[in-house]
């Protein structure tokens, strides 16, 4: 108990052993400050505020459902960035960590399957990338296969514009009926959203003609599609804000509200749906950040643009340099490779690399022609020293050798239709870039795709002369536990302010404190 008025960094050390309950009382001329007695109660005090362990922000339910310590996970990078490493520290420290298989061959991602089934315990959680992929959908069905028969339980399903027969397949296999008549679902879902639309299929039962389809083909049982008729899609969705990647850049502090009210509305009608959890995505690299989604109802947050910065990320050194220094103004929407004939764009770095802009033009060019040969030849000189640096006609020699076990259907169509082919040309640019950048490849720096959003840097400005500021420091486990802990100040110091308790300015600073677990650090002796 400190007895005399308290000092701002009194004050602050207390908010900081969030494991411990504490009291302010009001004094002349300042505050006092105590860690409370657990042997004696202060709850009279005129303030009084609760401990708050990492292991309880969140949904119980998130926790207990994927065998997790916290309701904190690292979302999937495609192309492997979301690597078996950062699955395995992710793990191992309690938080979730998902494969980031979108973008990679089938043999890639069965043997980051074994990998991560080989290194982990049964017990530590794990989840794996399942992306919706309208170009290829066959790759879709491919990868369930996978999944279903490597036993894989838990997938994130990202970038979905509506639901697929893969992704109802996945859900429906294996669902079953306890004693007590509780359905139970084999293999669990946590859908990423970002539109009201794609959210309320999540939140819906599997479609009947989509599990009769299935019937149909013999890929489930009648009694399956029965049982899965009776839950919803997802066990949990996240609404996903303004990230990196795939994103619709909306703003987090109107979407997740919207999405949890959406849930409300469809659980009123049905009791199933009321239990799937909303999380958030999309600008949580701080505490500010985790501290306002848990405020607003976050059942668990899911860090993104921070992951990559990394040591355990699967991407090079020479990326890893360029997202520490990211600032705010660094990132602009760029077309994205697999739905480049759709327009849809992802959000990229754009500091220190040309990609945004060529991609760009890409697309412009894309739209404005019906083929190759239209392009004038000035322009196509132009591509083929500057984005390519190849005659285009390699590049689609280069093409059609990438699709001949991938999807051969896809280059006997392009060869019929010039503009197809013109797409599958691009997207070789637009596919390579991502390669070039996470293999750090120093002939091609102007031309990476690193996915990115502003919350890369803010996390930059916290961590600014902090022992998080060195990119060998960022690990992923202390990363996330760093923010978790100052969310807890940050909830902390809110309680105060709510009774009445002004606060000394830049209380609490919430300094980066590199230690694992951070829990366990004592800032009060």
């Amino acid at each position: 108990m400190v007895e005399a008025s308290a000092s701002a960094l009194d004050i602050e050390q207390a908010l900081e052993q969030i494991e411990q309950p504490l009291w302010v009382r009001r004094r002349s001329g300042g505050l006092q400050v105590g860690l409370v007695d657990p042997d004696r109660s202060d709850r009279d005090s005129p303030a009084y505020v609760p401990a708050c362990r990492l292991e309880d922000l969140g949904d119980p339910g998130f926790r207990s459902d994927h065998g997790t310590r916290y309701g904190c996970m690292s979302g999937a990078m495609a192309n492997g960035i979301g690597s078996v490493e950062l699955v395995k520290a992710m793990g191992r420290q309690g938080f979730l960590g998902v494969f980031g298989a979108a973008g990679l061959p089938l043999d890639e991602v069965e043997r980051a399957i074994d990998r991560i089934d080989r290194e982990l315990d049964a017990e530590t959680p794990r989840a794996f990338n399942l992306i919706h992929s309208p170009g290829e959908s066959d790759m879709e069905g491919a990868v369930v296969d996978l999944y279903l028969r490597r036993r894989v339980r838990l997938v994130e399903a990202s970038a979905f514009l509506n639901l697929t027969l893969p992704v109802v397949r996945y859900r429906a296999t294996g669902v079953s009926c306890d004693a007590t008549g509780r359905v139970i679902p084999a293999n669990r879902v946590i859908a990423k959203v970002s539109r009201v639309e794609v959210a309320t299929k999540f939140l819906s039962p599997p479609p009947a003609a989509m599990l009769a389809e299935l019937v149909a083909q013999g890929r489930i049982t009648a009694r399956e599609a029965e049982l899965a008729a009776q839950i919803p899609m997802a066990d949990d969705i996240t609404a996903e804000a303004d990230s990196g990647g795939h994103t619709d850049n909306q703003p987090a502090i109107a979407q997740l509200p919207s999405l949890i009210a959406l849930r409300d509305r469809l659980g009123a009608a049905s009791p199933r749906i009321n239990l799937v959890r909303v999380g958030a995505a999309g600008g949580i690299s701080t505490p500010w950040a985790a501290a306002a989604a848990f405020a607003m109802g976050a059942a668990y947050i899911v860090t993104g643009s921070v992951n990559q910065a990394c040591v355990e990320a699967g991407t090079s050194e020479a990326v890893r340099r360029m997202l520490a220094q990211a600032r705010q103004a660094d990132v602009a929407m760029a077309p994205a490779a697999d739905m480049f004939e759709m327009g849809v764009k992802v959000q990229v770095l754009k500091r220190g690399t040309l990609f945004a802009m060529r991609a760009a033009r890409l697309h412009e060019l894309y739209r404005a022609h019906e083929s190759l040969d239209q392009i004038p030849a000035a322009e196509r000189a132009n591509l083929e020293k500057t984005i390519f640096q190849a005659p285009l006609e390699t590049i689609w020699r280069e093409t059609q050798a990438y699709f001949a076990d991938r999807d051969p259907g896809r280059i006997d169509r392009a060869r019929s239709d010039p503009k197809r082919k013109m797409a599958l040309v691009f997207r070789w640019y637009l596919g390579m870039s991502s390669q070039w950048a996470n293999r750090g490849d120093p002939a091609r720096v102007v031309d990476y795709q690193i996915w990115c959003g502003p919350a890369m840097a803010a996390f930059n400005d916290w961590v600014r002369g902090s022992d998080l500021e060195p990119i060998e420091n960022r690990r992923a486990a202390v990363v996330a536990t760093a923010i978790l802990h100052g969310s807890a100040v940050l909830a902390r110091a809110a309680m105060l302010r709510a009774q009445g308790v002004g606060l000394p300015p830049g209380v609490p600073r919430l300094r980066p404190v590199w230690t694992s677990p951070i829990e366990n650090r004592r800032f009060l002796p």
